[in-house]
Parts: C-alpha cells; sequence; structure tokens
C-alpha cells in the first residue's frame, strides 16, 4: 500500500506536491524534497565552494519553499526554477559578504571524496576539482552563474534566463565568456591535471 503512495506521489509535478504539502500532506513534501536537494545542494558547493555553506542555502531555500507554499500558483513559473533562483540569489549573497570580509579573496575547499579510487587517481581529482573551483571563483559573478547552471548542473538557457531574469542570448553570451575563460585560466594545466590529449 506504502508503494501505491509514493507511486502516485511521484507521477505528481513539482507544483502538485507543493499544493499538497500546503494543504498539509507531509509525504508530498518528503517527495519533492528528495527530488530537488540533490540538485540544489550541488548548485551550492559549486558555487560556494564549502559543502557546509551549501548545505545552509539549501536549507533557506527549502524553508523560503515551504513559506511560501499556500500562495504558490500552479502553472506560472516551475518549482525547480523558483527554488535555483533564491539559491543563487543566497550563494551570491554569500559571495559578496565573504569577498567583503576577506578583500576579495575566496577560500575554496576541495569536495568531500565519495569513492575510494586509488591515491594517485584521488590526488588527481582532488586538484582536478581545485583548479575549477579556483578557477571558477575567479570569474565574473553572472559568467560563473552561467557556467555552473548551464555546463555544471545541465540546465537549458531558457531555464537559466529564468532563474537569472535575463534573456537567452544574454545567458548564451555569459556562458560562452564564462567557458572560454575557464579554458584560459586551465589551458596551462592540463598535463599537470591529466588532461594530456584533447
Amino acid at each position: 500500500m506504502m508503494w501505491m503512495f509514493r507511486s502516485s506521489l511521484g507521477s505528481r509535478s513539482d507544483g502538485e506536491l507543493l499544493a499538497l504539502y500546503a494543504h498539509g500532506d507531509s509525504a508530498a513534501a518528503k517527495e519533492l524534497s528528495r527530488r530537488l536537494l540533490p540538485a540544489l545542494m550541488g548548485l551550492g558547493v559549486r558555487m560556494l565552494g564549502d559543502a557546509t555553506e551549501a548545505e545552509d542555502v539549501v536549507q533557506e531555500t527549502m524553508l523560503r519553499l515551504w513559506r511560501m507554499a499556500p500562495d504558490w500558483q500552479d502553472g506560472q513559473a516551475k518549482v525547480s526554477t523558483w527554488a535555483y533562483r533564491v539559491a543563487m540569489n543566497l550563494c551570491t549573497d554569500r559571495l559578496r559578504k565573504r569577498r567583503h570580509l576577506s578583500g576579495g579573496t575566496l577560500d575554496d575547499a576541495p569536495e568531500p571524496m565519495d569513492d575510494a579510487p586509488g591515491a594517485e587517481a584521488r590526488l588527481q581529482d582532488g586538484a582536478r576539482h581545485d583548479a575549477l573551483q579556483n578557477a571558477l571563483a575567479a570569474l565574473p559573478e553572472r559568467q560563473r552563474q552561467a557556467v555552473v547552471l548551464r555546463h555544471l548542473e545541465g540546465l537549458s538557457n531558457p531555464e537559466i534566463a529564468v532563474i537569472m531574469d535575463i534573456g537567452v542570448e544574454a545567458v548564451e553570451s555569459l556562458s560562452a565568456r564564462g567557458r572560454r575563460s575557464l579554458k584560459q585560466a586551465l589551458e596551462g594545466r592540463r598535463a599537470e591535471l591529466g588532461y594530456e590529449h584533447g
């Protein structure tokens, strides 16, 4: 019986789940959380370079989502797009505060390793992660947002345009400039990072 209940929630849209939560359905909240949390956490870690800060951003994003649930108008926007936008804004606020407090430097922490490959592979993966995080951190804020959403989170340009509140052409431009800057920043380190070919 529980399986059938989960199955019916699994076929609901995010907007329907949010409406069910607004009417007291905690199972709908769990299903919506299951869908949103991994992507929001990934976004937070990539934007902030710190899992603890990313968790704080995700928690605040979800709290805001639950608070506005009774006023949600299904069909006006996607719940995931709304959540990405809130999380992106919270990350931006934290980055600005961090820059203000530290005089412009970012202290990036590597993402914890989940797998247990050999020591050399772990070191190589750590170096790649650090190099990418440092290169991302050096990008102008809007370029970083576009690159993370498009190339790391896999969102479409129209979705990113809604999240960033800009036109699709601006997303394409920011993403292209960001990619070029990343490539340029990492180009001299290809052999060091284990990218000798291609």
